[in-house]
């Protein structure tokens, strides 16, 4: 889980909770505790770690493990309580990161990753990526279609259907006419500032991909660069 949070609209309950929790001293302690243990930790030794009593240590690990920052379960081996065995708390595998606006460089280091991987013969570098792109992006949109059943797509409701993705990836998109959507942040900045030829030509052979795999034909992605913070739109085709 990498956690973003953007405004408004990937703003998610969930990850404001992980990032609160961490809002407390003791908590940030006792997590920090953890991760450097490299193994479940029981609520004595949390407590002994930041020097508080295993009841409050105890209270503070259960609001971590609300949070979604720590996993629970029960020790190995001989009960040493009598009724039970103890509990012990380690961290989720995953970071935890906020960024305001949205920014989703994963998908962008996946597709480059798998473009080295699976370069194909006589394929520049530079087509494999883009390719790749495409798949990941049809693959969305198919996955997007079968969330959503949406049936015949018009054009207004395909761009309905797109903003629903657009919104969860961090694009912001704002809905100018009946007919456009114009994405109103990169997830993919500052490095599409720096490769914008490249980058840009990523995110449009993704959002062309998504288009296919929903199965709205009606609608195309456009290399607009100036016309929002994103140098995509998608708007009804000729």
């Amino acid at each position: 889980m990498y956690v973003t949070v953007s405004v408004p609209d990937g703003l998610d309950g969930p990850s404001i909770a992980a990032v609160a929790a961490l809002d407390d001293d003791l908590r940030r302690g006792m997590y920090a505790y953890a991760r450097r243990e490299r193994r479940p930790v029981t609520r004595d030794e949390a407590a002994a770690a930041v020097g508080i009593s295993r009841k409050l240590a105890a209270f503070h690990l259960d609001k971590l493990v609300e949070a979604g920052l720590l996993t629970f379960g029960f020790a190995a081996g001989p009960v040493v309580r009598v009724g039970r065995k103890p509990k012990v708390y380690e961290p989720v595998g995953e970071a935890i990161g906020v960024q305001i606006p949205a920014r989703r460089h994963e998908i962008l280091a996946g597709i480059l990753t798998e473009a080295v991987l699976a370069e194909g013969t006589g394929e520049t570098a530079r087509d494999a990526v883009i390719r790749v792109a495409g798949e990941r992006g049809l693959a969305a949109g198919e996955e997007e279609r079968a969330r959503t059943r949406p049936g015949r797509l018009g054009v207004e409701r395909a761009l309905t259907v797109a903003e629903g993705m657009l919104g969860r990836y961090g694009f912001e998109p704002s809905r100018d006419t009946s007919t456009c959507v114009r994405l109103r942040n990169c997830p993919f900045h500052p490095l599409a500032a720096e490769a914008p030829e490249l980058v840009c030509g990523i995110n449009h052979a993704f959002l062309s991909g998504f288009l296919t795999g929903l199965r709205a034909g009606n609608v195309e992605a456009v290399l607009a660069p100036g016309a929002a913070e994103c140098c995509v739109e998608l708007r009804q085709a000729p």
